[in-house]
């Protein structure tokens, strides 16, 4: 059965856009406006007020009017979805390797009992 988690698709969905993924990089240093956002990037204004639209309803970033400016800033917990997400996913496979792992010393060990000497 497949992990219903619309907010983590969506998450993994806008960040897997490298435009999008530069834009969240730079808001970690602090907010910015959507000009200043869009300037480093090779698309127009209305290309990246798109892209920031998709980070808004991800619930990766939130915006603020001042005036005729909208402002972004990240939104602090936002990631925290992803990130455990993927500490159950590395949690799994770990005791899966583990058991893997014990089970070839098992299998070594029953070898050099069985090997005949010489």
């Amino acid at each position: 059965m497949l992990n219903q988690q619309p907010g983590l698709d969506r998450m993994f969905h806008a960040l897997a856009d490298p435009a999008r993924r530069a834009m969240v990089e730079r808001l970690s240093s602090g907010p910015a406006s959507a000009s200043d956002l869009a300037r480093p990037l090779p698309m127009s204004l209305p290309a990246a007020l798109q892209h920031l639209q998709v980070l808004e309803g991800a619930g990766l970033v939130r915006s603020e009017k001042v005036g005729r400016v909208r402002n972004f800033s990240i939104e602090a917990g936002a990631l925290s979805l992803a990130e455990q997400w993927i500490h159950a996913r590395r949690t799994e496979w770990e005791r899966r390797l583990d058991r893997l792992g014990a089970y070839l010393e098992t299998l070594i060990r029953e070898g050099e009992h069985d090997a005949p000497d010489k």
